[in-house]
């Protein structure tokens, strides 16, 4: 079984333009994209990409396949045509090949401050707990793996608009706002509450479409406004 990948070639230090270079593999035995990509790397070892986990827990092989945002190792061949085009993520500044430079990813996310804030109250000797229902209301906002392949695909980010979070902080305002033992959701709330950085959404749908790991960033943005605007009243 043979694939032709067309794959986006950018080395900066070679004073080299971006370029495709189309190269044909003997696929036998071979079952995702990353695996090709690590046979492919093993005759050119001048492509670059990045890899962690192989299973897709990591989100560190999010890279563009077949124009879309995708995890390398969850893309499987045989779902896949016979020219295979590979690109880096779309959205972000190129480093090398299919490597990008996720800074501004982290620094949106840093900026949502995605942590658990207790107000300073002691630990309880049994942690804090939560029943059955209070713990059902993270489903779907837990599972993220900050793969950005939601953030690639979505319009308001690529268009840059410099105080967009992008869905994946806004899932994890989400995420905190619906957590019962969060003591800042009403400030988490207020730091979102504004044309710049919620309110640039257009729920176009591209990132729920594109998320990997099958969770709906953009219900979870809607479910944000809908809070706003229950507080509002």
């Amino acid at each position: 079984m043979q694939r032709t990948f067309k794959i986006e070639r950018f080395s900066p230090e070679k004073g080299e333009r971006a370029h495709v270079q189309s190269v044909t593999l003997e696929c036998e035995g071979v079952r995702s994209v990353l695996d090709a990509l690590e046979r492919l790397q093993a005759f050119d070892p001048t492509l670059a990409f990045r890899r962690s986990t192989r299973d897709g827990a990591c989100g560190a092989d999010a890279i563009r396949i077949n124009g879309r945002p995708a995890l390398a190792s969850r893309t499987l061949l045989r779902e896949l045509p016979a020219v295979i085009e590979l690109g880096p993520l779309p959205g972000f500044p190129v480093i090398r090949d299919l490597v990008v430079d996720l800074s501004a990813f982290w620094a949106a996310l840093e900026g949502v401050q995605p942590w658990m804030d207790d107000d300073g109250a002691p630990q309880p000797v049994q942690g804090r707990r939560q029943n059955q229902e209070q713990r059902a209301a993270l489903d779907g906002l837990l599972e993220c793996s900050l793969c950005a392949c939601c953030t690639a695909a979505c319009p308001s980010w690529r268009r840059g608009t410099q105080q967009f979070a992008g869905p994946a902080a806004l899932l994890h305002v989400a995420r905190f706002a619906a957590d019962s033992r969060d003591a800042a959701r009403e400030q988490r709330l207020d730091d979102v509450d504004d044309a710049g950085r919620l309110f640039a959404c257009r729920s176009a749908m591209n990132c729920t479409a594109a998320c990997p790991q099958g969770l709906n960033p953009a219900a979870a943005i809607s479910a944000l406004r809908v809070r706003l605007a229950r507080r509002s009243i």
